[in-house]
């Protein structure tokens, strides 16, 4: 983010910082590692940068950072490195606005092989900052990042999952539908 870089720039290092509330969205494609054993090299890159390019795009209109991709995972947060109050609304209507997107694109490209994914959103604190002194990433961690994940795993394609705290946090503006309670790893 532009801020952490102008530290970056002005003191050779950036400062973590502790968020209190930031809603971290964690998508993932289904089936993707045995497509990738299907597909060659430039089929798979020409795919996942095809949709986390649209993904970027609808980050920066709904005022999202993305963080990072790790494999055919894309992972970005709302409510920082400026802190606001809307960072659930946002990434849920970022999160509906990815499903709605592959889903124009599956229509319009009906040879796409990444047609499904999953989502998954939780609202909690994270500490955020940059590691490192060659390549420098700025990055998440704490168990909100973790939970995210652990939704995102156990979400249905095509729809978004939701934590029980960000669903409290949007369910005047959204329809929210409880699929109960599951256990996941640690939690």
């Amino acid at each position: 983010p532009e801020e952490i870089a102008d530290e970056l720039k002005a003191y050779g290092s950036a400062l973590p910082r502790m968020y209190d509330s930031v809603t971290v969205l964690f998508t993932d494609f289904v089936n993707f590692t045995r497509l990738s054993a299907l597909l060659s090299p430039e089929e798979i890159i020409d795919e996942l940068n095809e949709c986390f390019l649209a993904f970027d795009e609808i980050c920066d209109q709904r005022g999202l950072e993305k963080i990072k991709t790790i494999g055919d995972a894309f992972m970005c947060a709302g409510g920082l490195p400026l802190p606001n109050e809307t960072h659930p609304y946002d990434a849920v209507c970022a999160a509906l606005d990815m499903v709605a997107w592959l889903e124009r694109r599956n229509q319009e490209n009906p040879r796409a092989h990444l047609r499904d994914m999953r989502i998954g959103i939780h609202t909690g604190p994270v500490v955020a900052g940059v590691i490192g002194k060659n390549k420098f990433a700025f990055d998440i961690w704490g168990d909100a990042v973790n939970l995210a994940a652990r939704l995102e795993e156990h979400g249905v394609a095509g729809q978004v999952n939701v934590s029980k705290t960000t669903a409290e946090a949007v369910k005047d503006r959204f329809k929210i539908i409880y699929r109960g309670q599951e256990e996941v790893h640690n939690k």
